[in-house]
């Protein structure tokens, strides 16, 4: 089994990172567990930071690619 598929808490904070960079609101959270819900909104707050920088595109994808690497 791959590793995304175990850690619910990663696959969250990345799908929320997303959800955020890309100019969703933090309402459309579809996450029903608490800790899991965090995480995803731990994710959009990153997100939504980098969307205000400009940090959008290669750059952004850049960014989602360190923060996941630096956490193994």
């Amino acid at each position: 089994m791959k590793r995304q598929k175990r850690d619910m808490y990663a696959r969250a904070f990345k799908r929320g990172f997303l959800a955020g960079r890309s100019g969703k609101s933090k309402d459309s959270c579809p996450m029903d567990q608490p800790e899991v819900r965090q995480e995803w909104l731990s994710g959009w707050r990153e997100g939504r930071t980098d969307n205000w920088e400009g940090m959008t595109g290669v750059s952004g994808i850049h960014r989602l690619a360190t923060m996941s690497t630096s956490g193994s």
